[in-house]
C-alpha cells in the first residue's frame, strides 16, 4: 500500500488538516494517511513534549468525527525516545511494515526549511516528500533548488486548497476566550 506520512504536532487539528488529509486520500494515489503526532519537534519549542499523549487522543478523537477519512492516527513517536526526527519515525514505519511505501508529506514552509533537518537527503531520496503549498512560499523554485543539489531527490507538488488558520492562531483565540469551533476538525 501506499502511505502518506503526515507528521506534526497538531495542537490541535484543525480544517486546514482535514482539508490536506481528503485531498490527498480522494485526489492522490494513496491508501491511507497516517496522522502521527509528534510529542517533540527537534526544532522547535520542548514544551510540546509535555503534551504528546493528550494530542494523541485529541487527534483520535477529530478523525473518528469524520467517518470514512482514510487516516490512522498513529502513535509510532510517543513509543520512541527523543529527538524524533523524522528519519528515525519513517525507517521504524518500514521496518515496521516493510511491504508498505511510505512517503512523507509536508508544507511548503518545510521544503523551505528542509536542509536542516537530520538525514534530509535520505528523506527525500528513499521516502520522497508531497509538498503542500503555503501562502508567501514558491513551492517550484524551493523544489527546483533542492533538484539542482540531487536530481534524485522525490519531491512532489499538490494543488492541495489553503486554509488561512493555523494552530497557533487557534490556541491563542481560545486563551482569549473565543469560540473556535468552526474552525476545529
Amino acid at each position: 500500500m501506499k502511505i502518506a506520512v503526515y507528521s506534526g504536532s497538531f495542537d490541535p487539528l484543525h480544517i486546514g488538516h482535514l482539508a490536506i488529509m481528503e485531498y490527498i486520500t480522494q485526489k492522490e494515489d494513496f491508501d491511507w494517511v497516517y496522522l502521527v503526532v509528534t510529542p517533540q519537534n527537534p526544532l522547535k519549542d520542548e514544551g510540546k513534549a509535555r503534551t504528546g499523549r493528550k494530542r494523541f487522543r485529541a487527534a483520535r478523537r477529530a478523525v473518528r468525527r469524520h467517518p470514512g477519512l482514510r487516516v490512522k492516527v498513529d502513535r509510532i513517536e510517543l513509543r520512541m525516545p527523543p529527538p524524533n526526527y523524522t528519519i528515525k519515525t519513517l525507517d521504524a514505519l518500514r521496518e515496521r511494515e516493510p511491504d508498505n511505501e511510505f512517503t512523507l508529506v509536508i508544507g511548503a514552509d518545510n521544503l523551505e526549511r528542509m536542509r536542516r533537518w537530520k538525514a534530509y537527503s535520505r528523506i527525500l531520496k528513499e521516502y520522497g516528500v508531497l509538498v503542500y503549498p503555503r501562502e508567501g512560499v514558491d513551492s517550484a523554485a524551493l523544489r527546483d533548488s533542492l533538484l539542482a543539489e540531487d536530481p534524485a531527490y522525490r519531491i512532489r507538488l499538490i494543488d492541495a486548497p489553503m486554509v488561512d488558520i493555523s494552530s497557533t492562531e487557534i490556541r491563542e483565540a481560545l486563551e482569549r476566550g473565543e469560540n473556535m469551533d468552526k474552525w476545529l476538525m
